[in-house]
């Protein structure tokens, strides 16, 4: 009698726990690491935002293959070894199929030596540094250009337009500045412009005039910047106050497409120019109403970044959903063979130069013009026709 009771509670202990183990079984857990507070929160918060409406709709439409997918978010602070623990964290704790965020290339640094020591496929999402995609880690791949291809549609405008003689170039010492302004340079030697100053500084600075007034004395006819958005913001302010002008301000994407860089600038900020990896205008199915349903549910615009958040979110649930089962290796072989449209653009992982596993896709320059982001290069698919050339001391009145 007592081993049929025992037998009985047995079994109504294994009975007990399945409901919790198909549950487990029906969630596929993703791991997504993104700055959601410090300097970096602005950015954190668009690229967050985006992954949650995407999940939303992911989950909506059936999921993975009948499954559930669930993001697990994890805030890196900004700091490339909170990224990395955030990433052990994932991999060893929550058991994630994948990961995917990555913002500051740095910490995407960190995050993609875990992924490739764990053998845990990572999709980055914005993360640009050039050499992130040049060690060879067959388990990282990247949706969006490398930051040596920000200036390229600016380079046609330079050539046709501006035909500056001289630049100068500021940087913020990290990953993301030092690799852009490595590249700038060589953009500016191929163009046959002069640098006349090219200057790193500390990120998160109260003033830079003392940098601001070197760059006034040098005169460049180009003031090209890479910055993330408080410093962008500072950056412009200080110039209007010292009256720097050159021909043109711009940006290297980042801190200068956010609507926070008008918001903080004004005026400082109107008929500065930016690189930038994606407009909403541009024909990408989905593109519009992407920005349209973000624009409705958070009350604010979106830009470059959210798109890549957005779109990077459906391409880890297809990935998931080709994928022969959930393992490292299967997942890693499905987004090896990726091949699809999205808001963001075609997404399709290529080896070129050094670099292998990195999506390639043109940039595009905008310009702030009466207080909003406008396309306006290439001429053919501009929003709003550029403002060149500019008095900025009129301007600044």
């Amino acid at each position: 009698m007592k081993n049929l009771r025992f037998a009985l509670v047995l079994c109504l202990s294994f009975f007990l726990l399945i409901p919790s183990v198909v549950l487990a079984q029906e969630t596929l857990k993703v791991g997504i690491i993104l700055p959601t507070t410090g300097e970096k929160a602005k950015f954190g918060d668009i690229e967050k935002k985006s992954f949650e409406m995407a999940l939303e709709e992911i989950n909506a439409a059936g999921g993975v293959n009948g499954k559930k997918v669930d993001f697990i978010f994890e805030d890196d602070t900004g700091r490339p070894d909170v990224a990395r623990s955030a990433a052990e964290k994932l991999i060893t704790k929550d058991k994630v199929v994948m990961l995917g965020g990555g913002y500051g290339s740095s910490e995407t640094f960190a995050i993609a030596g875990v992924a490739q020591q764990n053998r845990t496929p990572f999709l980055i999402s914005t993360g640009s540094d050039d050499k992130i995609t040049e060690m060879n880690w067959n388990y990282v791949f990247r949706i969006n250009p490398p930051v040596s291809a920000y200036p390229e549609a600016l380079e046609s405008f330079l050539t046709e337009v501006v035909k500056p003689k001289t630049a100068a170039i500021l940087y913020e010492n990290t990953n993301f500045g030092t690799s852009g302004s490595k590249s700038f340079k060589k953009t500016c030697e191929k163009l046959g412009i002069k640098v006349v100053m090219d200057e790193g500084y500390q990120s998160g600075g109260v003033d830079f005039k003392p940098l601001l007034v070197r760059v006034k004395q040098a005169d460049p006819d180009l003031v090209y910047m890479i910055s993330y958005v408080m410093d962008a913001s500072l950056l412009m302010n200080q110039s209007m106050e010292l009256k720097l002008t050159p021909k043109l301000f711009v940006g290297g994407g980042a801190g200068f497409t956010l609507p926070e860089f008008i918001k903080n600038t004004g005026k400082a900020g109107e008929g500065v120019f930016s690189a930038t990896l994606w407009y909403q205008t541009l024909p990408y199915p989905g593109a519009m109403d992407y920005f349209l349903k973000f624009q409705k549910k958070y009350s604010t615009v979106t830009e470059y970044h959210g798109a890549e958040a957005y779109s990077s979110a459906f391409v880890i649930a297809n990935a998931l959903k080709r994928a022969k089962a959930y393992t490292p290796d299967d997942v890693r072989e499905s987004l090896a063979k990726t091949d699809m449209k999205t808001v963001f653009g075609p997404v399709k992982f290529v080896s070129y130069d050094k670099k292998t596993q990195q999506n390639k896709l043109p940039t595009y320059l905008v310009q702030w013009i009466n207080g909003k982001l406008e396309l306006v290069w290439p001429k053919d698919i501009a929003t709003k026709p550029y403002k060149y050339p500019i008095d900025w001391e009129k301007a600044w009145k």
